[in-house]
């Protein structure tokens, strides 16, 4: 959102739905966006309803993991630890570290799936290349919302804009966006010939 010009109690109402309304809305119609990549995505989910079990899962560990990076370097941008010029060295490290933070929640999609499915065969014959469709899309996703996140302060900086103001909500709608098709493109490559 746009930040306030005055204290918070002292802003008016009008300006205050002005200010966030705005921001809103172009955030909602990024949104859509995500609509459309399923839309795009309608025959494989069709094919393979189970893949729709886990889209929330998908697109929020990448949002979440997004936002953990942007608020990480906005506060260290803040307190004046990094400087525009540092943004190559963040993004190497924002790559290890979401490369390791998507392993870890693979290892638990993967095992609740692995357990889900012994309980109560619940993901049908092919489980196991389910499970590892959803492994993999968390790897890549968390990654990306990992990179994602870490570059959009410097973008938003480097434009002008206070990068505290706008980056975990635009990170979070364009995660969503690229979760999808990151997740569908892993399923159409794992489970051709099988469920789809």
């Amino acid at each position: 959102m746009e930040a306030l010009d005055a204290p918070y109690l002292d802003v008016g109402y009008f300006q205050m739905i002005w200010k966030r309304g705005s921001w809103l809305s172009v955030l909602f119609l990024g949104e859509m966006l995500t609509a459309t990549a399923i839309g795009h995505f309608e025959d494989e989910i069709a094919k393979a309803v189970v893949l729709a079990l886990f889209i929330p899962l998908i697109i929020s560990s990448g949002g979440n993991s997004g936002s953990q990076a942007t608020t990480l370097v906005i506060r260290a941008m803040a307190l004046g630890e990094l400087r525009i010029r540092d943004w190559w060295r963040v993004m190497r490290r924002e790559f290890i570290t979401g490369l390791g933070l998507g392993t870890i929640l693979a290892s638990i999609g993967l095992a609740r799936i692995l357990v889900w499915q012994g309980l109560f065969n619940a993901y049908g014959e092919h489980y196991f290349l389910v499970a590892m469709t959803v492994a993999l899309s968390l790897v890549g996703v968390v990654l990306w919302g990992s990179l994602i996140g870490s570059i959009l302060p410097f973008i938003l900086r480097g434009l002008g804009f206070d990068p505290a103001s706008a980056s975990a909500p635009f990170v979070a709608t364009l995660v969503d966006v690229t979760g999808l098709v990151i997740y569908f493109t892993v399923a159409a490559t794992i489970l051709r010939g099988t469920l789809l």
